[in-house]
C-alpha cells in the first residue's frame, strides 16, 4: 500500500517507528494481565515512546507492538526495560514506510 504524498510528509515529521516482536516464556505467559499490560504502556510512555497497537497473534512470534520512539536509543532502553518487567523477550526493528523505501532504493542507483 503507498502512502499518499500527505501522508509522507506527516509522517515525515514523526517520531520513527519500531516494530517490537515478543515471544513469551512459560514463566512470563502465568503473569499476563491487563495490570501488566498497563505497566507496559508506562515503560514505553517513560521512554518518549507513543503506542500505535499492540496485537497477540500466533505463529512465530506471541506480540507484535508498533510503536512511536524518538530514536532508536529510546526504543532499545524500552525494549529492555518492558523484558525486565515482563520476561518476554523483544525484537525490535526500525522500519520505514513503502514509500520511503521505494524512494530510498532509486536513489541507490545502478550497481
Amino acid at each position: 500500500m503507498r502512502a499518499t504524498g500527505e501522508a509522507r510528509e506527516r509522517r515525515a515529521c514523526e517520531m520513527p517507528i519500531f516494530m517490537m516482536f515478543g515471544k513469551y516464556s512459560a514463566e512470563s505467559l502465568k503473569k499476563v494481565s491487563a495490570e501488566r499490560t498497563k505497566k507496559a504502556v508506562r515503560i514505553i510512555d517513560r521512554h518518549g515512546g507513543k503506542v500505535i497497537s499492540m496485537y497477540a497473534v500466533m505463529g512465530e512470534h506471541d506480540l507484535v507492538l508498533t510503536l512511536d520512539f524518538p530514536d532508536s536509543e529510546k526504543a532499545l532502553m524500552a525494549s529492555v526495560a518492558l523484558k525486565q518487567l515482563t520476561g518476554i523477550s523483544f525484537v525490535t526493528s526500525p522500519v520505514v514506510d513503502v514509500a520511503q523505501f521505494d524512494r530510498l532504493v532509486s536513489e541507490i542507483g545502478d550497481l
